[in-house]
């Protein structure tokens, strides 16, 4: 499943064949499910104790990628960025374009005809998508101006237990949520897929609003920063190390109580879990934690590096900690813990 959810075409604001997917997976799985204005999907599944309470489970179905601003007159697309994604990735990237899913290769001026800037990053200006079109009337038989655009890069298991991707932020926060919903929890518990949460957290503010949780976990895929020429005082957090917990970020502080609770959870059950070190960046429990008179919102993220590029790396380890640190706090602490 999580390599369909990863190949999937769901840039922010067309995250329509990501939404399909899941919902096809979670029709059996909740007792309703429901598309919002924003595109949210809302599915619901009741708890089983006497006194239950409403624990929202978000996780947020766009990508990053590209949107087309113009054609020239030799046929080549000109492009903006679609959430934050550093220019040095781009370049010689496979994409695939607009709901025909048209290939294409970014390119850029080849540094012996760029002295000026042979030495410097590339600016997303400079930068174009050459689909083969002989001009620009050829390329508009295949692309249209504000098509969207999604890396080309396909779903690799690799090396010691890793697999390599696009899109695992937050396909795999999405697999986390479709795995728990196979199970029955104490409390009534919304399982919510978010869009645009990659151009400002925009569905998450809505969704929140509909749910009206008790409490809200936020489930993520996060920076990991264990990479060559790094230094550990450096990392945010480390492959193989577990899910980690935020303690805040530029949009929220996670609330501690219900941090402190997964992170108990996870000890008493010998779960490897760790904290993210760093506090840049944010997610939807920005928003989340703000609706209505207030949420109690945390964030459990899966460690993966290179993230928002063509090619995200995680640990299929990472992925089963989160998914066992939120089902064993699902099935026994929540229902002990004070709302």
């Amino acid at each position: 499943m999580l390599k369909s959810l990863c190949n999937a075409f769901g840039v922010s604001g067309c995250e329509n064949d990501v939404r399909d997917l899941i919902a096809n997976e979670m029709q059996s799985l909740c007792d309703s499910i429901e598309t919002d204005s924003m595109g949210n999907l809302i599915c619901y599944k009741k708890g089983v104790g006497d006194s239950r309470r409403k624990i929202m489970l978000s996780a947020h179905m766009d990508e990053v990628g590209l949107i087309i601003t113009d054609i020239t007159n030799e046929g080549y697309l000109r492009f903006k960025t679609v959430g934050g994604i550093d220019p040095r990735v781009l370049i010689a990237k496979k994409v695939v374009i607009g709901i025909n899913k048209v290939p294409g290769v970014i390119g850029d001026k080849p540094p012996h005809l760029n002295d000026d800037k042979a030495d410097k990053a590339p600016k997303i200006k400079d930068l174009y998508i050459d689909i083969g079109a002989k001009d620009k009337e050829d390329a508009k038989n295949y692309v249209n101006l504000g098509d969207y655009v999604a890396f080309d890069s396909q779903y690799v298991e690799f090396g010691g237990n890793l697999i390599k991707a696009k899109a695992l932020d937050d396909r795999v926060g999405c697999y986390v949520l479709i795995e728990l919903a196979k199970n029955t929890y104490f409390h009534d518990i919304y399982f919510v897929f978010t869009v645009q949460e990659e151009v400002g957290c925009r569905g998450g503010a809505i969704a929140a609003y509909q749910v009206k949780p008790d409490i809200a976990i936020v489930v993520e895929g996060t920076t990991c920063s264990d990479v060559a020429g790094s230094t550990e005082d450096g990392f945010s957090t480390k492959l193989r190390h577990g899910a980690a917990l935020s303690i805040m970020d530029r949009g929220s502080y996670s609330d501690i109580g219900l941090r402190n609770a997964l992170y108990n959870t996870a000890t008493a059950h010998n779960i490897n879990v760790q904290f993210k070190q760093t506090t840049f960046g944010g997610n939807d429990a920005s928003v989340i934690h703000l609706s209505e008179t207030g949420v109690r919102t945390a964030v459990i993220s899966v460690p993966c590096r290179y993230i928002h590029s063509p090619s995200n790396v995680a640990c299929i380890d990472d992925i089963n900690s989160c998914k066992d640190i939120l089902d064993k706090f699902l099935t026994k602490e929540a229902a002990l813990w004070s709302f």
